[in-house]
């Protein structure tokens, strides 16, 4: 008695930390670091909705939503400091960075990385405002596979402002734009004289010195074949959320001794007059007038063209629509040369519905020495197709894969080379105007032709329509098999999810929250998202093409081709300085690349984001209230004493605060621990729910079962580290309660299982943790236990993970909004293994167990 008495007294008066903390203050802090972070999330959810297009805002909304994102975070994490003093001093550094990022934005001073060039293999959709949208759409093409993109380099716009610094250009710039706006100079005047400032300009040796190393690097790529690069403009805003078609120049075939003049030559185009007109029509502020430059191996073309996903004419056909001329495509671009033109189906086979060869005189190729220039085309070739079927197919197919990619039609420009090698040279969004039928199609009679799945069901994270392919995500399914442009269906939502997400062309699960860290993830892809369906697993099949109207909540049966057209065709993207510089700070606010608990980087120094921020703490909160009862309480009382049970159990309960029953109030000491609690004084519904399954008839074995001798010397040899115990303290049963969290640390036999259970107030935040190991037999037989308590807990919507006989299963969110339900559960689990592995004889036990045991849990967990 004395022995586990000092047990548990040095339980309460040690931690890892040794600092000394309430144990109820504890529980209050992590209360508070909850709501703070349900609040955040909900602020970024609330800016992202006003991309839109459906909200009018102005700067002083911006600057009112920074302050607010701003000022939540900051006590998200003081509420954190308070449950972890000092323990993550680098919280507060990435925070004041990240805030800093967001001032300079609303100040105009764009927030941009401190690199000269970055290899295009390498650039993200986060590096856009570096490389501009241009290099940006070739990085994410080449990095996903989605089609061939050609090899080479950007150069940033913070070179950009390296060269304007270091020649002195800022303030003549400036001066010469002044006085074309004022009506003093003529547009052709002003960008005469800015340009030839720029032409004079000396490229800076930083970025002298980078561009020859990535020269290098991408010859060595090359190997022997000759580099001819072409030096083409990716400014802020070109092929982003507005065109700036032509108004830029781009230099082909130049050879690499002259890639410093073809560089300022393209800095120079900024500055043309229809560029300056443009930027004007659509309020670009100066500190928006930023060009980086995509530097790639030129293509020899043996043909080259443009493709549109869609008809911009014609939406309503549903075809796309093919151009293509002999060498390279810049002529036909700039409407210069006839084109062959075809038209083809976007469904299935992409058949040819209409072809137009041209009479082709004339193409252009490489010019020796560098630069191109107009050849004549061999008579054989003029009036012959520049493309075959197979290479039209091709193209269509591409197309496709890039619209459901980036989830809006693609104006694409391409080239093949005489090996037929197919290269996208360059995609953007494809502006559709409604027109004819579609514009006075009556929507909701077309809709009444399609079966509807689901309807009126779930929350909606993202609005939009997507179609294709159900993929459904059982627990463990390897989630390269999605295919693209599939709809994923998901019991849960879950940011593990997050690495195909920008595949999908929507989501649908039966469990989740609009303010969950996934919801936010497919906001930020604008992946259409419906979330706590309910019923979409058991609805929703395998393989089955469906649509989904998530703003309406429902699902349709098949591709509902005029619903998508109809979403094609809402232009909700907004033109205005305030909507660019809403997506710039989101861009520090609401990525997530804090997924995985166990990976290097999820550290407070790796938080890129407001969010990642949130997403740290919250895993770390959780991590703290699971190692309760190694925390310290020095002087605090406690109540609490030995819980008499109908079962053998030998479990000593111990009372942080609304646990007990007002009876047994009063500190622990050497006394208390005689001191019986009854069930009935038990307050703590979560514990409540665990006795009543683990006390059921017939769950708990009692009888002796016979062990063999190896099994038993296997048991006897093995090494069991305090983590693999649970909470440490390998020889005790523990339960520390409160009203709303309990911590369960058992020995039972030769096995150990930890459970932690924590319900919020509002539901949509519990947590339920069960840990479980060792056991009397051999390996073989622990691991059929581990089997059977994986195969029944998934099946029971805990997401599972299994290390030899370790194993650990977790529900959170809405997957644990039943936490009475899932408490019973795991009672019946407990006392249902206790012997387990001693039965599992062979591998059919496994699965006669998990029927029988799922017979008795379901009846106990319906309770």
């Amino acid at each position: 008695m004395r022995r586990l008495f000092e047990q548990i007294r040095n339980l309460l008066s040690t931690g890892r930390h040794r600092e000394h903390r309430s144990l109820s203050a504890l529980f209050g802090h992590f209360q508070r670091v909850l709501e703070l972070n349900n609040r955040t999330l909900a602020i970024i959810a609330s800016m992202h909705d006003k991309l839109g297009g459906d909200y009018i805002f102005d700067l002083q909304y911006l600057r009112g939503s920074k302050q607010y994102v701003a000022g939540t975070v900051r006590e998200l994490i003081e509420a954190f400091d308070a449950m972890a003093p000092g323990r993550h001093p680098d919280l507060l550094t990435r925070f004041r960075a990240i805030r800093s990022q967001l001032e300079s934005e609303l100040e105009r001073k764009p927030v941009l990385p401190d690199i000269m060039v970055m290899p295009l293999s390498g650039v993200t959709a986060s590096d856009m405002d570096a490389v501009g949208a241009k290099s940006a759409r070739l990085g994410i093409i080449a990095s996903s596979g989605a089609a061939g993109a050609p090899d080479g380099f950007a150069v940033t716009t913070s070179a950009y402002l390296l060269f304007v610094r270091e020649n002195g250009l800022a303030e003549p710039v400036e001066r010469y734009e002044q006085a074309w706006r004022d009506g003093a100079m003529s547009a052709a005047e002003a960008s005469g004289k800015i340009r030839s400032l720029i032409l004079a300009g000396a490229i800076p040796g930083r970025l002298r010195r980078a561009l020859s190393r990535e020269l290098e690097a991408l010859r060595r790529r090359l190997g022997d074949r000759e580099l001819r690069l072409a030096v083409r403009s990716s400014a802020w805003g070109e092929d982003g959320d507005l065109s700036f078609a032509g108004q830029y120049d781009s230099f082909l075939n130049v050879d690499p001794e002259d890639l410093n003049d073809a560089y300022k030559k393209v800095l120079a185009s900024t500055f043309s007059p229809p560029a300056m007109a443009y930027r004007r029509e659509y309020d670009y502020k100066a500190s928006e007038v930023l060009m980086a430059v995509s530097v790639q191996a030129m293509v020899e073309a043996r043909a080259s063209g443009v493709v549109y996903s869609l008809s911009p004419v014609e939406p309503a056909r549903n075809v796309m629509e093919i151009a293509g001329t002999w060498g390279l495509g810049a002529p036909l671009v700039s409407g210069a040369v006839a084109a062959d033109r075809f038209t083809v189906s976007r469904d299935g086979e992409h058949h040819v519905l209409y072809k137009s060869v041209s009479d082709k005189p004339e193409a252009m190729r490489f010019k020796p020495g560098g630069s191109v220039h107009m050849r004549p085309v061999d008579d054989g070739l003029r009036r012959e197709p520049c493309l075959s079927p197979g290479e039209v197919r091709l193209l269509a197919e591409t197309a496709m894969r890039l619209e459901r990619y980036f989830k809006k039609p693609q104006d694409m420009e391409y080239a093949f080379d005489e090996a037929g090698n197919l290269t996208v040279l360059q995609t953007r969004q494809l502006r559709i105007g409604a027109g004819g039928e579609a514009e006075g199609a009556d929507l909701s009679d077309v809709l009444r032709r399609y079966p509807v799945l689901l309807s009126g069901e779930g929350d909606v994270a993202q609005q939009g329509v997507g179609a294709g392919p159900v993929f459904v995500a059982w627990e463990g399914r390897d989630l390269a098999a999605f295919p693209d442009g599939g709809i994923l269906v998901a019991r849960l939502s879950s940011p593990q999810y997050a690495s195909i997400l920008n595949r999908a062309s929507g989501v649908v699960t039966d469990i989740g929250s609009p303010l969950g860290h996934m919801a936010t993830i497919a906001r930020e892809y604008r992946v259409p998202t419906l979330l706590n369906a309910s019923r979409a697993t058991m609805v929703l099949q395998e393989g089955e093409t469906v649509t989904l109207d998530a703003e309406q909540k429902t699902v349709y049966q098949g591709l509902v081709r005029e619903l998508k057209l109809h979403d094609f065709m809402l232009d909700r993207m907004e033109e205005t300085y305030e909507y660019r510089l809403l997506r710039r700070m989101l861009r520090l606010v609401e990525p997530l690349n804090l997924f995985d608990p166990d990976a290097p980087n999820f550290t407070a120094q790796g938080c890129r984001t407001l969010h990642d921020i949130a997403r740290f703490i919250h895993e770390k909160a959780v991590e703290i209230l699971i190692d309760i009862p190694n925390a310290t309480a020095k002087g605090e009382p406690c109540p609490g004493g030995r819980l008499a049970l109908p079962v053998p159990l030998d479990l000593v309960v111990l009372d942080i605060g609304g646990g007990l029953d007002e009876s047994c109030a009063g500190g622990l000491d050497g006394l208390k621990l005689r001191r019986t609690i009854l069930p009935e004084q038990v307050r703590s519904a979560t514990l409540r729910a665990f006795i009543d399954g683990l006390t059921r008839d017939g769950v708990w074995q009692s009888t002796p079962v016979a062990v063999d001798f190896s099994s038993f010397m296997s048991s006897m040899t093995r090494t069991f580290s305090a983590s693999g115990a649970g909470a440490g303290r390998i020889g005790q049963n523990l339960a520390v309660i409160s009203d709303r969290y309990l911590h369960l640390s058992l020995r039972l036999g030769y096995h150990f299982t930890m459970i932690d259970c924590y319900e919020s107030p509002d539901g949509t935040r519990n947590s339920v943790q069960f840990r479980f190991a060792g056991g009397v037999t051999g390996a073989t037989r622990r691991s059929r236990r581990a089997r059977f308590l994986y195969e029944v807990l998934k099946t029971f919507d805990f997401s599972v993970t299994v290390r030899e006989d370790l194993v650990v299963a977790r529900a959170k969110g809405w997957m644990a909004r039943d936490v009475g339900r899932l408490m019973r559960l795991l009672g019946v689990l407990v006392g249902y293994t206790r012997q387990l592995d001693v039965s599992m004889i062979d591998d059919a036990q496994i699965y006669a167990h998990c029927e029988a045991f799922i017979r008795i849990a379901e009846q106990a967990a319906g309770t």
